[in-house]
């Protein structure tokens, strides 16, 4: 975090995929937009709350950035009239992109692993850390 600052001013890309948590809500503001090249392009598949969507739609209505490219909103799906669709330096999809036609079986090889593990006394796979909020 301490070189942010540095990496959107350098970056001719930035993609955000940060879990949400106290130190990213709000992280990609106005100031951070500012920071970045003219001719950078801002993509988020993270948390739509870690980014100020007034600024970011500002950003792209005045060409602070090139573009962006946006699969999660601080509300899904962006409720009617939203700023972004209008705008035609940005690309919005769905906030399904990581879903795969084995999914379910997926989550259920998982599960049933994780259950296992657990009645054999071993350590659980992708456990969330309450502590750090994901």
């Amino acid at each position: 975090m301490a070189a942010l600052d540095t990496l959107l001013a350098r970056s001719d890309v930035v993609v955000l995929c940060a879990p949400l948590t106290a130190e990213t809500r709000g992280l990609i503001g106005e100031a951070a937009l500012r920071r970045m090249k003219p001719s950078a392009y801002f993509i988020n598949v993270g948390r739509g709350a870690s980014v100020d969507e007034a600024a970011l739609a500002r950003a792209l209505r005045e060409r602070w950035i090139a573009g962006a490219a946006l699969d999660v909103f601080a509300q899904e799906p962006p409720p009617a009239g939203h700023p972004f669709y209008g705008l035609d330096n940005v690309i919005l999809s769905p906030h399904v992109s990581g879903f795969l036609p084995s999914y379910d079986e997926k989550c259920s090889v998982l599960f049933a692993e994780n259950l296992r593990r657990h009645l054999a006394g071993e350590p659980m796979l992708n456990l969330v850390d309450r502590a750090r909020g994901y």
